[in-house]
Formats: C-alpha cells, sequence, structure tokens
C-alpha cells in the first residue's frame, strides 16, 4: 500500500512538472500573436532575477530574489529585491540606486548608462536553487552521521538505509577500483559529495518551477575544474613523465605524442563540463519542445500526445539524474586515479 501511495505521489509530482510548463508556454504565447518556441525554451532552461512558478490566467506566481549590483566606477554596492523593476502596471522600469540607475532586459541588469559597467553578483534563481540543495545536503547527511554516531553498531533505519546503500556502492564499485584499496579514503568525501550534489540538483530540476541548476555550464564548468585541479595536484611523477615524455615508445613518437597528451590534460575535464550539461539541458529542451507543439499547431488535440510524452520524458529524466551523477563520479574517480597510480618496475622506458 505503501508503495502505491509512493507511485501516485510521483506521478502527481511529474504531472504538475509538466502543467508548470504548459503555463510557462501559455504565458508565452499570449505575448505574442505568433509563438515563439526558442523563446519559451531558453526563457525555462535560462536563470533569472525571480522565481516564476506557474502563470494561471492572468497571475504569475513567482517570487522576487535579491538583487546585488557593484558599480567599479563609484565604489558602490547596491542591494534591492528584483520586484522593485516592477512598476504598478507590471511592467519592468528604472531601479533609481544609491550606486546608479538599472535596467533589466531580457533579464540582464545594465546600467541606465550604457558606457558603465556593473557586476552583478545577485542571488538568482540557480544561487537560490544551489543554495536549497546545499541545505538538504548538510540536514540529511548530519542526521544520518549522528545516527552512526550514537548508535554505530545498530542496522540503520529510515533514510539512513537509503543512502548506505548508493555510499557502500560508490565505495565499492567507483572508488576503491580507480583508486584502490589504500588511496580511495582520501578522495572519498570529494567523490561523494560531487554524486550528491549533482544527483540532488538534477532532481531539484525536475520539481515544478525548478531551476536547472545542473544544466548551467558555469555550474558544470567549476565542477569539472574542482576535478582537474585534484588530479593535477595529486598527480605522481609517472604522470606527469607518462604526460611529457611518454615510456614505452621510440623517442621520435615521444615528441609527436607530447601535445596530444598534454591537451588531453584539458580535454578531460572539458568533456565533463559539456557532457553533465549537455545532458541535463537536452531533457528540458526535448520536454518543452514537445509541449510547445501545442501551441505552435495551436490545437488542443496535441495536448493528450505531448502531455503523455512529456510525462514518459520525465520519469526518463528520473534515471538520468542519478546516471548523469554517477558517470560524473565515476570519470573524475577514474582521471583522479590515473595521476595517482604507482607503476612498478625500474625502467618504464621498456613499456607499462
Amino acid at each position: 500500500m505503501r508503495a502505491i501511495k509512493k507511485y501516485i505521489l510521483s506521478i502527481l509530482v511529474l504531472s504538475l512538472s509538466i502543467v508548470h510548463f504548459s503555463y510557462g508556454s501559455e504565458q508565452e504565447a499570449t505575448k505574442e500573436t505568433e509563438f515563439d518556441a526558442s523563446e519559451m525554451i531558453m526563457h525555462h532552461i535560462g536563470d533569472s532575477h525571480e522565481w516564476h512558478f506557474a502563470t494561471i490566467g492572468h497571475t504569475h506566481l513567482t517570487i522576487p530574489l535579491l538583487v546585488i549590483l557593484f558599480n567599479p566606477e563609484t565604489n558602490g554596492l547596491d542591494v534591492f529585491c528584483s520586484s522593485d523593476f516592477k512598476g504598478e502596471d507590471g511592467h519592468t522600469n528604472l531601479h533609481h540606486g544609491k550606486a546608479g540607475d538599472y535596467v533589466i532586459h531580457d533579464d540582464k541588469i545594465h546600467h541606465k548608462d550604457e558606457n558603465v559597467h556593473v557586476y552583478d553578483i545577485s542571488i538568482t534563481k540557480n544561487v537560490t536553487s544551489m543554495l536549497i540543495s546545499v541545505f538538504l545536503l548538510l540536514s540529511i547527511f548530519l542526521y544520518i552521521a549522528s545516527r552512526y554516531k550514537k548508535n554505530p553498531l545498530s542496522a540503520p533505519k529510515g533514510i539512513q538505509s537509503l543512502f548506505e546503500v548508493i555510499i557502500q556502492y560508490i565505495i565499492d564499485e567507483v572508488a576503491i577500483p580507480a583508486l584502490g584499496e589504500t588511496k580511495y579514503r582520501k578522495y572519498l568525501p570529494y567523490l561523494l559529495t560531487v554524486f550528491f550534489f549533482i544527483w540532488f540538483n538534477n532532481l531539484l530540476g525536475l520539481m515544478p518551477g525548478g531551476a536547472n541548476l545542473t544544466g548551467n555550464i558555469a555550474v558544470t564548468m567549476m565542477l569539472a575544474v574542482t576535478t582537474f585541479l585534484i588530479t593535477t595536484f595529486s598527480a605522481n611523477g609517472y604522470y606527469w613523465k607518462h604526460v611529457f615524455w611518454t615510456p614505452g615508445v621510440p623517442h621520435i613518437l615521444r615528441i609527436i605524442i607530447l601535445p596530444i597528451e598534454f591537451i588531453g590534460i584539458f580535454t578531460k575535464p572539458f568533456a565533463l563540463m559539456i557532457r553533465l550539461f549537455a545532458n541535463i539541458t537536452a531533457g528540458h529542451i526535448i520536454i518543452l519542445s514537445f509541449i510547445g507543439l501545442i501551441f505552435i499547431f495551436n490545437s488542443l488535440g496535441m495536448s493528450p500526445l505531448t502531455m503523455a510524452f512529456g510525462l514518459f520524458m520525465n520519469f526518463m529524466e528520473l534515471f538520468v539524474a542519478i546516471l548523469q551523477a554517477y558517470i560524473f563520479t565515476l570519470l573524475s574517480a577514474m582521471y583522479i586515479g590515473s595521476a595517482i597510480e604507482v607503476h612498478d618496475g625500474p625502467d618504464h622506458d621498456h613499456g607499462h
């Protein structure tokens, strides 16, 4: 009975996310006589200075967020709510700040004077979603840690039993095979952190009104850069010898291989960045594209088909959410493992 309730709840949540996309599409369709699918899609997958959940009729369900702007010319800092850009008629207008006057266009904030550049360090939708995920992660794992501390030998219960299985899987199937039984503990905190951070944010992005955090290339870039830095600063002498003077090959080939190996140092984190960004963003785009067909063809007859396919894609995205977290963690472990691997033998130049 409990399993049936969870199944019904999952369908309800996923259905609400489809309805959210549909309401957003309706909003875009009413702005212009001709529906612009690309504009609607970019609006949903992009970042924003307000958190828009749905549009019901002419009512927009939004939460204004904190805007923080720094003007380097006056060394002034302006902090205000994004709703200050809204006039009584609901349209965007000018905001008069202490450090300057600002206008917002296509969710980009600029100084009134085009020659003045301001730095936008606002708490946007993606930043807010990231803070929520961090709060959830800390709450869950601090609670689990306290349970282990109080009763280290007792059987896990509830949410503790769920995450213990996942953590043990990462240890047995990712960390130990890639890093070795003697060194995996040193890098395990990072691997677990990056896995759960990506997984949680992937799931939050599927919630009604959720932010597309892991579909933001700046976020995936920082995750990839972190893996790159850990790999680089953990690398041993043999790793760098393999990069700059590959053992086991003729000297003339070493000269040819050297630039390839050097470029490979940077292509690995680049591939991590693009893979996560592209896969997460693609899922949202596919769902929105099929929902957009309702308004492109201007026919409610398309609704059952697109809603059904959108619901199916949401179920697929639940699998993709944990799959992409696993792939990023696995590849990170493999890159770090290749950098710290110890090769036995007195002379590596004769093979490895």
